[in-house]
Protein backbone atom coordinates (compact mmCIF):
# COMPACT_ATOMS: atom_id res chain seq x y z
CA UNK A 1 0.00 0.00 0.00
CA UNK A 2 2.81 2.55 0.80
CA UNK A 3 4.95 1.63 -2.68
CA UNK A 4 1.62 2.49 -4.35
CA UNK A 5 0.83 5.76 -3.10
CA UNK A 6 4.85 6.42 -3.81
CA UNK A 7 4.50 5.75 -7.34
CA UNK A 8 1.65 8.15 -8.05
CA UNK A 9 3.90 10.83 -6.58
CA UNK A 10 3.76 13.67 -9.18
CA UNK A 11 7.17 13.05 -11.63
CA UNK A 12 7.58 17.18 -11.15
CA UNK A 13 8.30 16.71 -7.41
CA UNK A 14 11.28 14.97 -8.26
CA UNK A 15 12.75 17.95 -10.13
CA UNK A 16 12.39 20.55 -7.63
CA UNK A 17 15.58 20.33 -5.98
CA UNK A 18 17.18 19.92 -9.18
CA UNK A 19 15.83 23.41 -10.33
CA UNK A 20 16.33 24.73 -7.04
CA UNK A 21 19.93 23.72 -7.49
CA UNK A 22 20.01 25.12 -11.18
CA UNK A 23 18.34 28.65 -9.97
CA UNK A 24 21.12 29.10 -7.44
CA UNK A 25 24.11 28.01 -9.79
CA UNK A 26 22.78 30.61 -12.35
CA UNK A 27 22.45 33.44 -9.71
CA UNK A 28 26.02 32.71 -8.68
CA UNK A 29 27.56 32.47 -12.02
CA UNK A 30 25.36 36.29 -12.57
CA UNK A 31 27.13 37.63 -9.40
CA UNK A 32 30.22 36.16 -10.39
CA UNK A 33 30.21 37.39 -14.41
CA UNK A 34 29.04 40.55 -12.80
CA UNK A 35 31.40 41.47 -10.40
CA UNK A 36 34.11 40.61 -12.80
CA UNK A 37 32.34 43.07 -14.82
CA UNK A 38 32.33 45.94 -12.40
CA UNK A 39 36.26 45.31 -11.77
CA UNK A 40 37.36 45.43 -15.82
CA UNK A 41 35.17 48.67 -16.02
CA UNK A 42 36.61 50.22 -13.01
CA UNK A 43 39.94 49.60 -14.49
CA UNK A 44 39.32 50.75 -17.77
CA UNK A 45 37.74 53.64 -16.65
CA UNK A 46 39.50 57.15 -15.67
CA UNK A 47 39.50 57.25 -12.30
CA UNK A 48 37.60 60.28 -10.69
CA UNK A 49 37.03 61.27 -7.06
CA UNK A 50 33.31 60.57 -5.86
CA UNK A 51 32.03 59.55 -9.21
CA UNK A 52 29.37 56.43 -8.61
CA UNK A 53 29.47 53.76 -10.91
CA UNK A 54 25.80 52.89 -12.65
CA UNK A 55 25.27 49.71 -14.25
CA UNK A 56 22.09 49.87 -16.24
CA UNK A 57 20.30 46.70 -18.18
CA UNK A 58 18.84 46.87 -20.98
CA UNK A 59 16.55 44.14 -22.21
Amino acid sequence: MAREAQSLRPWFLDLVPLMVVLLIAAHVFALASLLDFQTSYRQAAPKKKGALIYITLEI
